[in-house]
């Protein structure tokens, strides 16, 4: 089992490549999404721009992930200690050594974002 955790908060190609990058490391996907209040304490008050009950439900259209849980901390560790996951994934931004709830996972991967998608960059396209 494949677990990973983000805000997606405007999903765009680079997160669904990502996601199925993820699922295609296992037999199943778990993500964990942050809630409103966790996306406004590490992006700031203007976000999110979709609610988590619209992320959850546009994710959850994606073939790639199989169960969704939505937390209201800053991290997932809580949520990772719970799901003790074959495979830990996160971005190509991160260090491995700066996963949080690595040592729960078998095994931690690291995946390359898409050149070119983000959703901090579709914010400033709307906006300009």
């Amino acid at each position: 089992m494949v677990f990973t955790n983000g805000c997606f908060d405007i999903l765009h190609r680079g997160h669904v490549q990502y996601l199925q990058k993820a699922r295609e490391l296992g037999d199943l996907l778990v993500l964990g999404l942050n809630s409103d209040n966790s996306v406004k304490r590490l992006k700031g008050n203007d976000r999110p721009i979709n609610n988590e009950t619209d992320r959850a439900i546009i994710l959850s259209a994606l073939e790639c992930i199989n169960y969704i849980s939505i937390f209201d901390e800053d991290t997932p560790l809580e949520l990772i200690k719970i799901v003790k996951p074959d495979i830990l994934v996160k971005g190509g931004d991160y260090k491995i050594e700066d996963v949080v709830g690595r040592e729960f996972a078998k095994e931690t991967v690291l995946i390359d974002f898409v050149d070119g998608y983000s959703t901090t960059n579709i914010i400033k396209k709307i906006n300009s």
